[in-house]
């Protein structure tokens, strides 16, 4: 079917447009891996069909809202800017692994391609990020993570890798690793932009995820813990991490103990250092040596 490609091209390019947003020829070529001179071609063929597309003020192209059909197609298939806004806000206001905002996130993309879902649900300054390892994803290519922000040492590097599948709410991105030929997380915020390079992947029978813990630490330690709970740190652990509520009970009126096995000792460490006269620790001890220096490291 050789005009399927041009369809799916032409339509993605009307859905663009109707969003409100304005457009440049490079920013739509790039977004749907078009040469400039198809998409101006693309754009005289919409017109053609009827959609009223004015001269670029500032080089920047939409459709007008007096073309036929702009109202039944806006409606249909895209959010006003308006209604993206307080969806982006409210989606926003959620911790990232409620349930109900993963709800939300996989009807939206049951209903939009991946770019899409990621204008709203990613920060304006991490956007462009998003769409090359999308785009990176999409044509099996490597990526290099420029001056990327180690959590551990804080220093910036610029990282070679094959990104193959976002974390919940495009917070991080699985990818291998070439130069330690390992699977890691990356988290979007901190990489300083993506260059996509035209080397396909060459280890894409390693690509794994790993499992993550209740508080989305992910390494080769299996540490189980118990911790004592008031009714206060109860509920801000359901709220900050959802995925643990199955792993509480109530031992007493207003006393909980969560019991289960992490993946690392820096992600429930934090949530306890918050709450030290809220929680108190049963296991491990080294869960305890591990806060006792924290504090330490602070008093100093």
């Amino acid at each position: 079917m050789p005009d399927q490609p041009k369809l799916s091209s032409l339509l993605e390019i009307i859905m663009l447009l109707s969003s409100g947003i304005k457009y440049s020829i490079n920013q739509i070529s790039d977004r749907l891996d078009l040469t400039p001179r198809t998409t101006q071609r693309y754009l005289k063929t919409i017109r053609d069909a009827g959609f009223i597309i004015p001269r670029p003020v500032n080089g920047l192209y939409f459709i007008d809202k007096q073309s036929p059909y702009f109202k039944e197609l806006s409606e249909l298939v895209h959010f006003s800017r308006e209604e993206a806004q307080i969806l982006y806000n409210a989606i926003h206001a959620i911790s990232n692994e409620n349930t109900i905002k993963q709800n939300l996130i996989q009807k939206l993309f049951a209903l939009y391609k991946s770019p899409v879902v990621a204008n709203i649900l990613v920060k304006q300054q991490h956007s462009n990020n998003i769409h090359q390892l999308i785009k990176a994803i999409e044509q099996r290519r490597k990526v290099v993570l420029h001056n990327y922000q180690s959590a551990n040492s804080s220093k910036q590097s610029n990282r070679l890798v094959e990104p193959y599948k976002f974390t919940t709410n495009y917070v991080s991105i699985w990818a291998y690793d070439l130069e330690s030929g390992q699977n890691k997380i990356f988290k979007n915020s901190r990489i300083a932009s993506v260059e996509m390079l035209n080397e396909l992947w060459e280890h894409p029978d390693s690509h794994q995820e790993a499992e993550m813990d209740h508080f989305r630490m992910s390494t080769e330690e299996r540490i189980p813990v118990r911790l004592s709970l008031t009714l206060r740190a109860c509920e801000l652990l359901k709220e900050e991490f959802p995925l643990a509520e199955g792993h509480i009970k109530e031992v007493a009126p207003s006393q909980y103990e969560y019991q289960a096995t992490v993946f690392s000792l820096e992600g429930v460490g934090r949530f306890v250092l918050g709450l030290c006269d809220e929680v108190t620790i049963h296991e491990p001890e080294a869960l305890k040596l591990f806060i006792q220096k924290k504090m330490n490291s602070f008093l100093k």
